[in-house]
């Protein structure tokens, strides 16, 4: 990225970017030619500039689905580095978001089903119950992170979560299948209660 396109994304600087644009019109779609790649808008949501992050994902929306050379995208990199209104402002654009998959297969909900933040949580369930479906390479649920980091609270109402939302293809074989679902080393919802000693939550989803 030129440098003073990433000086105006670290400043927020929307002037700044439109400087950067007048000099070079082709700035941003050379950037958005590279298969994994940091954008301005990876920048910004890590650094938390609104407005910035919501001017560049208007002029190039193909940004917020982009992975960076980690395996990231914006949306990931704000969650890492808690600015959750930047999170809550891009899914105002795109909903959908909550779904596309960085590093591993884990999705921004992992992310935060594995963090605990019931806000967010909240929040994801309303703009994208479809997500709670969302697997990991390896075979890992949201029940699985959750679990697996002693969120109990956020199993919780991942669980009511499921049971509550009415999807178009629900049914109590699609929702024991997620339950019994095994990660890569054979391990379902119960192996991982059982073995960190959360009886409340082998007892939710038995």
């Amino acid at each position: 990225m030129d440098q003073s396109l990433r000086d105006a994304a670290q400043q927020g600087n929307i002037d700044a970017l439109y400087t950067s644009i007048r000099r070079d019109v082709k700035v941003l779609d050379r950037i958005d030619e590279l298969p994994f790649v940091e954008t301005p808008l990876h920048v910004a949501a890590s650094a938390g500039y609104i407005q910035f992050a919501l001017e560049i994902m208007r002029l190039k929306p193909s940004f917020s689905r982009k992975c960076n050379e980690d395996g990231f995208t914006p949306v990931h990199l704000a969650l890492q580095n808690n600015k959750t209104e930047v999170v809550r402002q891009l899914l105002d654009v795109d909903e959908d978001l909550v779904r596309v998959q960085g590093r591993g297969g884990v999705t921004p909900l992992h992310y935060v089903a594995q963090t605990g933040n019931l806000h967010l949580l909240a929040e994801f369930r309303k703009v994208c119950p479809m997500s709670i479906k969302d697997v990991t390479i390896r075979g890992e649920t949201v029940f699985h992170f959750a679990l697996n980091n002693n969120k109990l609270d956020a199993f919780e109402l991942l669980i009511r979560w499921l049971q509550q939302t009415t999807l178009e293809d629900a049914s109590s074989l699609w929702e024991n299948k997620l339950l019994n679902w095994k990660n890569e080393k054979g391990n379902t919802l119960l192996h991982i209660a059982v073995s960190n000693n959360q009886p409340q939550a082998s007892s939710l989803h038995s």
